[in-house]
Parts: C-alpha cells; structure tokens; sequence
C-alpha cells in the first residue's frame, strides 16, 4: 500500500525513494503559514533544508477526511522518544502523492484523532531499515 510505503519512506528521510513516490506536480503545504511547494525539486529542497529538523521521525497513521493521515512525532531533545509535531494529510492518485498537508497544531488536532502526545520508540511505524 502506497500509504504505508510513505510512512516507511519518510520515517527513513529517503530522499531518493520520497521523490520517486511523489508525483511531478505534487504539493506540500504547511498551513496556516503561507509556505507551500509545488514539484518534486521544491519538496526535497525543503525537506532536506529548512526541514531538516524532521529526520528521524516517526508517523503513526490515522485517517483524516476520508484519506490518509499521519501524526508526525519528531524525536525528543533528550533522546527520549518522540513528540507529536504535525498532522500530515496526504493525497493519492494512483501510484503517486499528489499533496502532503501538514497541519503543524498538533496540540489541538492530536486528540482529536486519537493520537497520544508523546510516544516511545516501540510506536515506530514502518522505519526498520
């Protein structure tokens, strides 16, 4: 399923394999901030420049308006496992992402699907290399 294979993908920040599941229009968006990129070139840039701070996350999946979604934790400063950071809701077509919607209000959306504040390493989903 391509879901799980992004969640695998993504927890891994495999650039390379990111780009190859993403369509050549795909989106990412980071509301309610204006940033927003179009492409497979603009989304690596950003993911491996201003978002660098993302490596090493884990996603738990959920579902958010009838498509997938994941909690995005990134790791603790101390090491500690992991803390919800954004709600990512990510479109498909076919066999590619067309858009990956970040909502960075974790602290109001999280409960809201069920998804716990912090979690440990064992909530690792799809991130064995």
């Amino acid at each position: 399923m391509l879901a799980e294979r992004y969640a695998t993908v993504f927890s891994r920040y495999d650039m390379e394999e990111l780009s190859m599941l993403l369509h050549v229009d795909a989106t990412l968006c980071l509301p309610p901030c204006a940033k927003w990129m179009r492409g497979t070139a603009d989304i690596q840039a950003w993911l491996t420049g201003p978002a660098v701070g993302c490596r090493g996350s884990l996603l738990i999946p959920t579902v958010a308006n009838g498509t997938a979604g994941f909690g995005q934790y990134r790791p603790r400063p101390d090491g500690d496992g992991y803390v919800a950071w954004a709600l990512q809701v990510v479109d498909f077509s076919d066999d590619h992402i067309t858009g990956i919607t970040a909502f960075r209000d974790a602290e109001r959306l999280f409960p809201l699907f069920g998804l716990p504040e912090q979690v440990g390493e064992d909530a690792r989903v799809g991130a064995q290399a």
